[in-house]
């Protein structure tokens, strides 16, 4: 509102010096309010209604010269987590990595609370082709949060087993998550198609290296929390197909593991999708 207010008092300015009587022909005057740029063109003035008078309004930010590389620091992503089961749970229970209770349908997530936030301490695009092919590459960190449907899943470890906890299923569980950390290095081919515009169109596609750094299971029951550490026979390493599609100021991006996070026991590939928060 104020910036609205002060541009009207320029432009009124503008106008009341146009509206006077001038001989001689003046130079252009520029006016910078915020990111609008005001420039007052010279004119013969030799007549009031001369049309050689005019203004030109334009953003100040809707163009610019990018660099050949150029940083973007601490990015954050808000969006889901979830996975493709692909688990042969008779296998599964055979191999005691689950119990007989434990199927398909018990690891069912909750998608709307299955919750991936992506820190990108950096990123940066280096200029390929004439800043339309660019190398985007960063680093950052990855967390999953998956929150299961039957929250009377437990995990247990050294080894590893999942089971139903029997003394869950009539308590006041308020939440039964499992999370999975990753350090994550993204290397993507970016295609910039407005190259000049701070806010422009274009897609990222390429892949992801990250390493699991923490992983544990947190319930909470009434006001107590209970949380157990350990690696649960999860990938260390996951790799993962990534790409963003730039819409102007919106930004999404996703990813796709190339297989499944555990090393044993279960199939199940994850995947994420979401905002992101960028300057690009």
């Amino acid at each position: 509102m104020k910036r609205i207010f002060t541009l009207c008092i320029v432009l009124c300015t503008v106008l009341t010096g146009f509206a006077q009587t001038d001989t001689t022909v003046k130079p252009s005057d520029t006016i910078k309010v915020g990111s609008m740029i005001i420039i007052r063109k010279p004119g013969s003035n030799r007549d009031e209604t001369s049309k050689d008078k005019h203004i030109i309004i334009s953003n100040g930010n809707r163009h610019y010269k990018p660099s050949n590389i150029s940083t973007n620091w601490v990015i954050l992503d808000i969006g889901f987590a979830n996975y493709n089961d692909k688990t042969n749970y008779a296998s599964a229970v055979s191999s005691g990595f689950v119990s007989t209770d434990i199927g398909k349908d018990q690891m069912k997530l909750r998608a709307i609370k299955s919750v991936n936030v992506n820190i990108w301490l950096f990123m940066q695009r280096m200029n390929l082709i004439q800043h339309v092919v660019n190398l985007k590459y960063g680093l950052g960190l990855e967390l999953n949060n998956y929150r299961y449907d039957n929250e009377a899943i437990r995990f247990h470890k050294d080894p590893t087993h999942i089971d139903i906890d029997q003394t869950l299923v009539d308590a006041n569980v308020k939440k039964n998550k499992f999370a999975a950390d990753y350090i994550t290095v993204p290397l993507m081919l970016n295609f910039n198609f407005t190259p000049h515009h701070g806010r422009g169109f274009g897609f990222s596609a390429g892949v992801s290296a990250g390493y699991l750094y923490s992983a544990r299971q947190k319930i909470k029951i009434g006001n107590d929390r209970s949380k157990l550490h350990d690696d649960f026979d999860l990938e260390r390493w996951k790799l993962s197909y990534v790409g963003e599609l730039n819409l102007g100021p919106i930004r999404l991006y996703g990813s796709y593991a190339v297989k499944s996070m555990w090393s044993k026991g279960l199939d199940q590939t994850p995947y994420t999708v979401g905002l992101r928060f960028s300057n690009w």
